[in-house]
């Protein structure tokens, strides 16, 4: 896979990046260890060296797979993960009500930007990844309870230790990433992007091109309902979240499916499968840097990859973005 620049920095990612979320098992009905490290490794001999994780991804589970899956490999991979997030410790900005964790047992989920625990979860990140260092280390969601001062002040701490390469955002608005950028130099946002949610094209894509900032867009395929295979009749493991969520219930899981049969032709045309089709339109977005496609199983990795390859001409562009404006969502 050919390496991209993340932009003001001189990290060599993978365009399309091994999204850690599912493999923490948290919202996704569990995950196996050993079935998510080869994942990893398959992902790493294949050229998608690019992993993207966070400590709330299975309340350090994701971390810790994927510290002993760079085993031996760190020179080979970047390491994306996240900080801002607790489920340790209350805070006055409550992210989450009442979920349970891995265990079973019910946690509540905060926000918590301030400098004195930036750096206690990039050490606790550290050695749950088994590494010295993190490539790009992002603010998960904005805490709007703690200046942007006091963060990114934690962020220039942590570069100058050498103990993070760059810093980035995830979840911020415009404005939000612009305050912030005047204490420390942000180098990406990781934001929600996908055929049927792109609300960041009015705002986010121009000012991100404008400032050189990456856009990592996550959940490609709409947490998997962009792959075609989630039909009424599709069953769901314990703990998987995905049927709550708007774009799972009708009238829109219709909706969807019948835009996706409607585009089909153009991924049979390539041989590829409508995941594949969906990865690739994204990466071929303006302002798009990387791209985070969920994993669980060495399969995906590899079917995943073959996005990679695909190429659109400019009337097949047209034709999937005139099928995608006529779609109506409620969501």
């Amino acid at each position: 896979m050919t390496k991209t620049t993340l932009p003001g920095t001189g990290i060599r990612i993978s365009p399309i990046a091994f999204g850690a979320w599912a493999i923490g098992g948290w919202f996704w009905g569990g995950a196996e260890e050993k079935e998510s490290i080869r994942a990893i490794e398959c992902a790493i001999d294949n050229g998608m060296t690019t992993i993207d994780t966070a400590p709330v991804y299975g309340f350090g589970q994701s971390e810790g797979f994927t510290g002993k899956a760079v085993k031996g490999k760190r020179d080979r991979v970047q390491i994306f993960t996240k900080f801002g997030i607790r489920w340790d410790k209350m805070t006055p900005n409550l992210h989450f009500e009442k979920t349970k964790n891995n265990q079973g047992e019910e946690v509540s989920i905060y926000r918590d930007g301030s400098k004195e625990s930036v750096i206690k979860e990039c050490e606790d990140s550290l050695r749950r990844l088994n590494t010295d260092y993190i490539d790009l280390y992002q603010q998960h969601w904005p805490d709007t309870h703690i200046p942007f001062e006091e963060t990114m002040d934690a962020l220039q701490i942590l570069k100058k230790q050498g103990k993070i390469l760059a810093g980035g955002v995830s979840n911020y608005t415009v404005k939000q990433m612009a305050d912030a950028d005047k204490y420390f130099h942000l180098v990406s946002n990781q934001v929600p992007y996908s055929m049927v949610l792109r609300d960041i094209e009015e705002e986010l894509v121009p000012y991100s091109i404008a400032n050189s900032k990456a856009i990592i867009a996550y959940s490609p395929l709409q947490r998997g309902i962009l792959s075609g295979k989630i039909t009424s009749a599709y069953k769901f493991n314990d703990g998987d979240h995905r049927p709550e969520t708007a774009y799972y219930k009708e009238p829109n899981l219709s909706a969807i499916n019948q835009m996706l049969k409607e585009i089909k032709p153009i991924a049979d045309s390539k041989n590829s499968t409508l995941a594949q089709l969906a990865i690739r339109w994204a990466l071929y977005q303006p302002g798009i840097t990387c791209v985070l496609a969920g994993v669980r199983n060495e399969k995906q990795v590899l079917e995943n990859i073959k996005a990679g390859e695909i190429t659109l001409s400019c009337d097949e562009m047209k034709i999937i973005n005139s099928k995608l404006n006529l779609l109506a969502l409620e969501v």
